[in-house]
This record gives structure tokens, C-alpha cells and sequence, in this order.
């Protein structure tokens, strides 16, 4: 009886036809709709061969061996294509920017439903490549189609202090030659006349839209309306100091007695050794725990620990706005109060460089500049409505991490989800098998 109903035509459509259904509510674009005349021809009128890879009447009522495995793989495409899209997206920890919280060959699952997924800005893409083809390089996507933002239903919103994959703000504009590194960063460091000119180190300069650019992963500190502020390192969320995290890390200065640390006790301590600066045999440069330091201050060659703060005032010009009149640096900073969707902000010139990439990059205004007036879209200006969220992003190795001092605000489009849990860990420095992190498998990301 029960495999009579599970055959049945039409109670394969009716169940098909139901979660298809479901899955065009979530999506919210009812033109979608239309799928289920596919459906319903698929499992009911049969009037269309859909699967045209496939002999409609094979002789033998069986397909042959080769036609199996092409219908078996494309199945195979389809189904992570969705579930990569919509549920969760696997990801990998390429530095050290989260240590000690997340390490370096963590690779984790990052969960799209969280904060609700975003449909593809650019829907024309090869499967399961992000921006770039493997081995002959060159775009995996087409910019044929664009769409504009849009994100389904999630289960939550960006909380404080949540672990988030996003897209870098920054990447809109990439050199190929340093694709890791900022392109505006290049353009303060070298001039934008050398970075385009020279192919030889910059490589060609490129464009990509917001869901090709490349993917990060930091702490969320600050959310919609939240006013941030670094004093001495100490991170203050609306005057708060920051909840401790028992990975969080800052440089310190390690001065011995003249004997050289033994590199096993390194180990022990996590330090890797991409991270062991050495200025000689008695001084050192270390990322450190809270733990890590008291732990390393009981070695009998350590005389003294020194964390590595910049001093107020000192002005950093990569520290984002990169404007004289906010003299800011990696240790101090702020105040400065996040945007939220629906506030206004009084506009000056002296304050414009905070939201200048925000009016004319991310929310996509012709700004303009003349003295003292500011234009928008051709208007006077003297205040400014925000269009989108925007958040705060930092790493937990503090002193290591290129985050929002350096880039500013991330906003709501560019969110993926959350990081949710590790299911593999590799060491680098290690060979295998012992290069296995066992105790990291299916950890939580807190």
C-alpha cells in the first residue's frame, strides 16, 4: 500500500509541487511561480523531455552506464548549488587574523540561514568557484545579469560579538598582482599613477561585484547605532568595556636573560611559527593570550613582557577615515557611532570622510565636492538618510588583523552568515598525520 502511494504521480507532484511552493514563499519572487507547470508537466502530462541527456524510451527500459553517471552528477551539481547557496557553505581560515579563537587550517561551516540568505547579485557563475577559474584563471562569473540586493528570511539577526563571513568591502576594485591586499591601500601607499602603470608588481586592475569579492571572517563587535571606542587597546562598545574572549591576542615584547626560548615550548603555548618574531636570541616578538603571557612570564629565561600599544594621538594614515582630523591608530580610536538603516546624519566636509564610501560606493550616490558644498545626486546636502545597516568587524589578534580600523563599516549586503562550527583542522606546520587537530573537530565557533 505505502509503496503504491510513494509511486503514485500525483503524489510525487503534490510533495514536490508543496516544498517548491514553500521555497518561492521564502524567496519571495512569485515569478518563480511559473515552476510549477514544469512540475506538474514533469510528473503529470510528460509532454516535455526535461531530461534531454537522457533516451526518453531506452529499448530495455534501462539508460546506459554513461548516461547514469552524467544524470547522476548533474543531480549532484544542482542539489550543493542549492544547498551552497541557501543552507550552509563550507570555509576555510587562510590567517591569522582570528587567532587564538579560530586558527589557521580551521575549515568550518558557515550558516546561510542565520541571518537569512542572500540571493546572488551575480546569478551567471561556474559551480562551486567563487571569483576566479581554477588553473587557467580568469572570471568564473558573467556580468551579464546583475541583480540588486535582496535577502530572504533568516532565523536572526548580526548579534554582538557573533563570528561572521562577509564579503571585503574594499574588494570592489582589486590588483591581481596583490589580490590579498586593499587596492586603496595600495593607491595611499604607492599612488594610484604607479598602481595602474605598473603591471609588473600591481597586475592588472579589475572590478567585481559585492558577491565576488573575496570573503572574510572576524567578530562582529559593533551592530546598527552602536558607538565604538578604542582606549590603550581596550575595545568599549557604548561604554562598556568588550566581553573577554578567551582567544583574543595582542602583540607583546618578550625580553629573556640572553638565552633563546626552546621552540617545543612555543608549541605548547600555540604560537605558531609564522607568528615567532625574533629580534635575537634574548628579544621577541609574540601574539599572546591572557594565558599565553602569564604561562610564558613563568619560564625561568623570561625577564619581562611588554604589551605593544601605539600611544593617543599618534596618527596611523591606513587607520580608516585616513584623514588628519581623526588622528587615530590600531590601539586608539573613535568614538564613532555605527549607521543604522533609517538614521540621518548631519553632513559637513569635516566629517564627510566617515561617510563619503558609504553615500557613494555602497549605496550607490554621484557624490560631489566643491569647498564647503556638498552634493548628492546633483542637490545640496546637508545631511544624509542611510539606506542599509552597517557593522563593525575586528579579529580577535588584535595587533594581526586587517578589520574595520583599517576599512571602516561593512554593510548589510555584504553579510554571507555565521560561522557555526569546525568539522576539520589541518597545522600547517605539522606533516601528517600529526598536522590533525582531533580536538577542534566539531567545535562551535563562540
Amino acid at each position: 500500500m505505502l509503496n503504491t502511494i510513494l509511486s503514485n504521480k500525483w503524489f510525487k507532484f503534490i510533495t514536490v509541487g508543496l516544498l517548491y511552493f514553500l521555497w518561492v514563499l521564502w524567496l519571495g519572487n512569485y515569478i518563480w511561480l511559473l515552476g510549477l507547470a514544469v512540475i506538474f508537466d514533469i510528473y503529470i502530462t510528460q509532454k516535455v523531455h526535461w531530461s534531454f541527456w537522457k533516451k526518453k524510451n531506452p529499448p530495455n527500459g534501462k539508460q546506459t552506464k554513461v548516461v547514469e553517471w552524467v544524470d547522476a552528477i548533474i543531480f549532484a551539481v544542482i542539489a550543493a548549488t542549492f544547498i551552497r547557496m541557501f543552507f550552509i557553505e563550507a570555509y576555510t581560515i587562510p590567517t591569522s587574523s582570528m587567532e587564538k579563537s579560530m586558527l589557521v587550517g580551521d575549515y568550518l561551516f558557515v550558516s546561510k540561514t542565520a541571518y537569512g540568505p542572500k540571493t546572488p547579485n551575480t546569478p551567471l557563475s561556474f559551480p562551486f568557484v567563487h571569483n576566479t577559474m581554477p588553473i587557467i584563471g580568469g572570471k568564473s562569473y558573467s556580468e551579464a545579469i546583475q541583480r540588486p540586493y535582496h535577502r530572504m528570511a533568516g532565523f536572526g539577526k548580526v548579534k554582538n560579538n557573533d563570528v561572521v563571513v562577509f564579503h571585503f568591502p574594499e574588494g570592489d576594485t582589486v590588483a591581481l598582482g596583490m589580490p590579498s591586499q586593499s587596492y586603496y591601500q595600495l593607491i595611499r601607499a604607492y599612488g594610484r599613477a604607479r598602481v595602474w602603470s605598473d603591471k609588473r608588481n600591481f597586475g592588472e586592475i579589475i572590478s567585481r561585484p559585492v558577491d565576488k569579492r573575496e570573503n572574510y571572517i572576524k567578530r562582529c563587535v559593533g551592530i546598527p547605532g552602536d558607538e565604538i571606542k578604542i582606549e590603550k587597546g581596550q575595545l568599549f562598545v557604548n561604554g562598556k568595556a568588550q566581553q573577554h574572549f578567551q582567544g583574543i591576542q595582542y602583540d607583546y615584547i618578550v625580553q629573556t636573560n640572553g638565552t633563546s626560548i626552546n621552540p617545543k615550548a612555543l608549541d605548547k603555548l600555540h604560537i605558531s611559527e609564522a607568528d615567532r618574531g625574533v629580534f635575537s636570541s634574548e628579544r621577541y616578538l609574540f601574539p599572546l593570550t591572557d594565558d599565553a603571557a602569564a604561562q610564558l612570564k613563568t619560564f625561568a629565561n623570561v625577564e619581562s613582557l611588554t604589551k605593544t600599544l601605539e600611544d593617543p594621538g599618534k596618527w596611523e594614515p591606513a587607520i580608516f577615515p585616513s584623514d588628519k582630523a581623526y588622528p587615530w591608530n590600531v590601539d586608539n580610536y573613535g568614538p564613532l557611532t555605527i549607521p543604522s538603516k533609517g538614521s540621518t546624519v548631519q553632513l559637513t566636509v569635516d566629517n564627510l570622510p566617515l561617510y563619503l564610501r558609504i553615500i557613494d560606493v555602497y549605496e550607490d550616490n554621484d557624490l560631489e565636492v566643491n569647498g564647503e558644498v556638498i552634493k548628492i545626486n546633483g542637490e545640496v546636502a546637508t545631511s544624509y538618510t542611510f539606506k542599509m545597516d552597517y557593522y563593525w568587524m575586528m579579529g580577535d589578534n588584535r595587533h594581526n588583523s586587517a578589520d574595520s580600523r583599517y576599512w571602516g563599516f561593512v554593510p548589510e549586503d555584504h553579510v554571507v552568515g555565521k560561522a557555526k562550527f569546525i568539522w576539520l583542522s589541518l597545522d600547517k606546520d605539522k606533516g601528517f598525520p600529526s598536522n590533525i587537530r582531533f580536538n577542534r573537530f566539531f567545535k562551535g565557533v563562540k
